[in-house]
Formats: structure tokens, sequence, C-alpha cells
């Protein structure tokens, strides 16, 4: 008998909300997080805006608090995301802890710390790096550590596939319960590398947003005038649960996983095909997974990062995947809002899939100005509609040619 995997629990922090609350109520309203960078000095770069994840108290979350000072933002984050996520799904004391897991990506994992440190040895010798430098950047430990504060004892690493992490650790993280090696996984992504080294890389390779006069108009997705991606940065994590290990203790459900593919561009380090390709392969393979047809998908998340040539081609692929229904199928770009979360992309996006799926609230894609003829799909123009969702397919994709697609559904 196949094991069904359900989503349990929510949680999350980024440029919108420190709480899934907050965060859902900002997207329904269509508003932007993105603001000017103000973690270090940018006024130099063609690109000084972003979308930050604002200042909060983080200790209490932590059973020791000592550690807690010395650790690197993303894994704060991850610990704050999967801290509000297991006590949104009630599962504290209620679980096997040698069944349950975490797999939370991070595209960068602790490269703050790094830079940090790179400076005191630069500045003052060897002698003065922190003892606590490796695992502080291991990007493991975003995983590790909450596994170690929550005693999970099963399933516990870190995927690194670029901005297509998260979606590929919640993917794995479904498949793991789905065979039957956990009941509980912890999953999503931690993203913590808004630092000056990483967005100049950024900024020099020409591929941000260089619109510093209006920062909340500069993430666009498919507008005629888009200009490069915005980044973000945060935290968002789901609890997935085995279907009757949920119901025997009567645990609220947000949305049924239903599929998971996956597909590898063979193209370029940072480039995407522009046909496509990998993208149409990922979703051909979700809805193989989920033994769905294209007509049943509603909604599509897509990865929309407001890149000229990355828009279009997932135009195409969608289009490739989804045939003729593609016109009828509502597309959005939570990115409009939030930013790029890179490595926790997917998992702030997922925890909209369940606001369209259990609220019937579809998120706007905002700043939509001027239509591109190459992009012309409904992407849900500039305000949020009311409207029943069945089924969302989510999409990420990476450098490197990495692209992973989820499929939830409402759970019935």
């Amino acid at each position: 008998m196949t094991r069904r995997v359900v989503i349990t629990g929510l949680g999350t922090v980024n440029p919108l909300g420190l709480t899934v609350d907050e965060y859902w109520r900002r997207l329904a309203l269509g508003e932007s997080g993105i603001g000017m960078v103000t973690r270090f000095p940018n006024e130099t770069m063609s690109s000084r805006i972003g979308g930050q994840v604002r200042d909060f108290d983080w200790m209490p979350l932590f059973k020791d608090q000592k550690m807690a000072r010395r650790l690197d933002r993303a894994i704060v984050y991850a610990h704050a995301a999967a801290h509000q996520a297991m006590a949104d799904s009630g599962l504290a004391g209620k679980f096997d802890p040698e069944r349950a897991g975490a797999i939370i990506a991070t595209g960068m994992g602790g490269v703050g710390t790094f830079e940090s440190d790179t400076k005191v040895m630069v500045e003052r010798g060897h002698k003065r790096v922190s003892p606590f430098f490796i695992p502080m950047v291991l990007p493991n430990t975003v995983a590790a550590y909450f596994a170690i504060e929550n005693n999970l004892q099963g399933p516990n690493y870190t995927i690194l596939s670029a901005c297509a992490s998260a979606n590929h650790s919640m993917g794995e993280a479904f498949e793991i319960i789905k065979r039957g090696a956990a009941d509980v996984m912890f999953t999503g992504g931690s993203e913590a590398a808004m630092i000056e080294v990483v967005f100049a890389g950024f900024a020099n390779m020409k591929a941000l947003s260089t619109r510093n006069d209006d920062p909340k108009t500069a993430s666009r997705p498919w507008d005629k005038n888009r200009d490069g991606f915005v980044m973000g940065e945060g935290a968002a994590v789901l609890v997935l649960e085995e279907l009757e290990h949920a119901k025997k203790r009567g645990a609220t459900i947000y949305a049924e996983f239903a599929g998971y593919g996956m597909g590898c561009d063979a193209h370029h380090i940072t480039a995407p095909c522009e046909d496509g390709a990998g993208g149409y392969r990922a979703m051909r393979n979700a809805l193989q997974s989920a033994g769905m047809n294209p007509t049943d998908i509603d909604l599509v998340n897509a990865h929309g990062t407001s890149t000229p040539r990355g828009d279009a081609g997932e135009t195409l692929a969608i289009k490739r995947a989804l045939g003729e229904h593609a016109k009828k199928v509502m597309v959005h770009s939570t990115k409009s809002m939030i930013g790029h979360l890179l490595g926790a992309a997917g998992a702030a996006e997922a925890l909209a899939d369940m606001q369209a799926l259990c609220r019937g609230v579809v998120h706007p894609t905002i700043n939509q100005f001027e239509s591109d003829p190459e992009c012309d799909l409904d992407y849900v123009p500039n305000q949020a509609r009311e409207k029943p969702v069945r089924t969302v397919l989510s999409n990420s994709f990476g450098f490197g040619g990495h692209n992973a697609t989820l499929i939830f559904k409402k759970f019935a």
C-alpha cells in the first residue's frame, strides 16, 4: 500500500514577515518586502536593493543559548522557522525520535561567518579565527542543529543545488516518508547570504536588478522591462508526515504532497536553456510522480525570478509541459514580493501554495506594468484572486541547470 504524505506544520522568517500569518496577510495584499540593503557598505555597487529579514530576538528559541550566540544567521533562520513549524504541527512529544528527521536546504550555508572570520584572520591573524568557524560554515549545520536540539534521530542532511535546493529537499523528504524510512520530516530551506562579497558577485555578473531608485517595483517577473532578480534572505520549513501517523494524533492537515520531479539542463553553469527543456522535464516527471494529467493543475507557482532569459524560458517550459491547458492555468511569482531567497526560495513558495489550497487565495505577481510578448500566460497581475485551487505545481530552477518541481493538492 502506498504511503501518503501530508503537510501538518509551517514556519517562516522572510522579508515579508516573522510568522506564517504575517507572511500570508502581506502576500494577499500584494505588498513588497524589498528595500535598500543596510547590512554592508554598498554605495559603489550597481545594485543596492534586496529583501532583508527584520531583526528579531531569536535567543528564546534555543535550549543552548550560549551556543546560539555563535551561530551563523543561516542556522538561526532555519531554527526559527523549524521551531514555528514544530509548534504549529503540535508534534512535540508525539513522535518516535528514530522515525523523525530533517532535510533543510541552503544554497550557500554559513557564508556570513566565512566572510567575517576571513576578515578577522587578515586583520588580526589566524589565531583569532573562531574555533566554531568550521561547524558554523558547514551547510549541513542548518539541518543538524535543529535535530540536535529536538532529538530527531532519523534521516538528517542538507541538499545544496543552488536555487533548487529547497525543492530538492522537500522532494527527498517526501520520498523518504513514502518508502517508509521515516514518519515525520522537517524540511525546507534557509539562506542568509545578504553579505558584501556575495552581493558583489551577483552584481558583477549582472544578474541583479539595478532599479535602485524604486526598490519595491524592482522584482517584476515577466514584465517587459524586467532587468534582473532581487536578492532575498530568510527561511521556511514544512512538517511532512505520513497520513495515518497524522490522523492518529488528530493533526491539522494543510495539504497533501502529491508529486516530485527533477530534470537537468546539462547546458551551462549559470544560464538556463533558452527553450526551458530542463524545467519541462522536471514538470513532466512531477506529473508522472503524482499520477496526474496537465489538466489537473490549477496554479503554477513559478520560479519567476525577473530575469529576461529565465522568465521567457520558463514560460516555454510551462507551455510544453501543460500543453493547451497552459493558457487556462494561473501562474504567479512569490519572488515579486520577497525577492529571491536562493536555496530557501522553494520553501517560502511552498507556504504560499498552502495559502492557495487552504484559503482559496492566489497571491498576485506584483509589478506587472507592460506585457512582454514572449511571456503570455495568466500571471495573476497585481491583484490577488479568490478562487478555489485543487492542485499547485511549484517550480525551482538553479545555477548549474538544476530543476525541481513539486505538486501539492487539496487534502481530501
